[in-house]
């Protein structure tokens, strides 16, 4: 008994709270190891969203510096990080969107554990105004089409003083299965009955009109070379390219820059109700979040690996299982340190504790993997 909460007890220091980091490559080399600093010589492999992989490179390198082993991630969107996952050829995948019923019924056995909260910027080029003011309803109007024009007479209410132009909105948007679309869209449901019913949210929609970027850098480089346009990106994206963002109208009535902070006060509200790691998450949403802070298009992104490690194949071992585990560990708890200097929020306490609870549910033929 003693022993138990001697290890609970050393669980729970592994709980950080968060601090700051640095940017980097798409394609990471990362260390994995055996918690020791010795070297194990395993490659691990993961893949998902683009949104994630600046924060992973980071991840990468300072993980790099404590224990052993490489950690290749393959940023090809959430889309293709949950195929990658339901298809068994990766040992984890990251996305912005939960599992929806669907996927979980493809991919029985997946845990969710998430690693940070990001916010979905509105970007925009648009000489002369630098303070665009936008809500979820005319956002949507301007995505179905229903608002094409800068000067529309409901874009100019919500800009007082602004001289916005008379010329077309050109909408950018994502070109491949996406979590970001996926957080994007769901807000854009969230407040318009029309676009529920006309478009809706998933990773990839039909979209009423626009031009199509592949993942963040490529919706961003569109907004980048293409004056009068508009399009969601995910905040480290815009920050990197100098793009202004649209300030958004949020549930009680406040325009707001997209924003750590603001990220951190939407997910807040979710907190204390979050599923546990091996049940259903298709429902948690914080879009369009009460409180005067939050950010109306803010999202947790997740790792997804299975609770059954030996599901992956001939290739796993019980130590390729916990480099796996200690690799996840390591970026939900001391990595957290790390999110911010990428535009990330790190993850609450509470969710720190939450998935550590579910690395502990992770088996190799039936025998449990965290020991440690």
């Amino acid at each position: 008994m003693k022993e138990k909460h001697h290890r609970q007890a050393s669980r729970r220091s592994r709980v950080v709270p968060a601090l700051a980091i640095s940017l980097a490559m798409a394609t990471v080399a990362a260390c994995g190891g055996d918690g020791t600093g010795t070297t194990r010589g395993q490659t691990l492999t993961g893949a998902g969203a683009t949104f994630a992989m600046p924060l992973i490179s980071v991840w990468s390198s300072e993980y790099q510096a404590a224990t052993g082993g490489r950690v290749n991630y393959n940023s090809i969107g959430s889309g293709g990080g949950i195929r990658a996952h339901t298809d068994l050829t990766v040992d984890f995948a990251a996305s912005e969107a939960p599992l929806s019923q669907e996927q979980a019924r493809n991919a029985e056995g997946t845990l969710t554990l998430p690693f940070t909260i990001g916010t979905v910027a509105v970007a925009y080029n648009l000489q002369g105004v630098d303070d665009l003011r936008l809500s979820g309803e005319m956002l949507a109007r301007i995505y179905d089409g229903r608002i094409s024009r800068w000067n529309d007479p409901a874009l100019e209410e919500l800009n007082p003083g602004a001289e916005l132009p008379d010329r077309s909105i050109v909408v950018v948007h994502r070109s491949d299965g996406s979590g970001t679309t996926y957080v994007f869209t769901e807000y854009l449901t969230k407040m318009s009955e029309a676009w529920a019913e006309n478009v809706g949210f998933s990773t990839s929609v039909s979209w009423p009109l626009g031009i199509g970027g592949n993942g963040n850098e490529g919706v961003a480089g569109a907004i980048r070379n293409n004056t009068g346009s508009l399009g969601y990106v995910e905040l480290s994206y815009v920050e990197s390219l100098g793009l202004p963002t649209a300030a958004m109208l949020n549930r009680e009535g406040v325009f707001i820059q997209p924003s750590l902070e603001g990220g951190t006060a939407a997910a807040a509200m979710v907190v204390d109700d979050l599923p546990a790691g091996h049940e259903a998450w298709h429902t948690v949403s914080f879009t369009d979040a009460p409180g005067q802070g939050s950010y109306p298009i803010s999202s947790f992104s997740y790792f997804f690996i299975y609770e059954e490690l030996d599901r992956l194949g001939s290739q796993m071992t019980m130590e390729r299982a916990q480099d796996i585990v200690r690799w996840i560990e390591w970026t939900v708890t001391e990595g957290q340190a790390f999110n911010p200097d990428v535009n990330n929020a790190a993850i609450p306490e509470g969710v720190q504790r939450l998935n550590l609870e579910t690395l502990d549910r992770v088996r190799f033929n039936g025998e449990p993997v965290r020991t440690w």
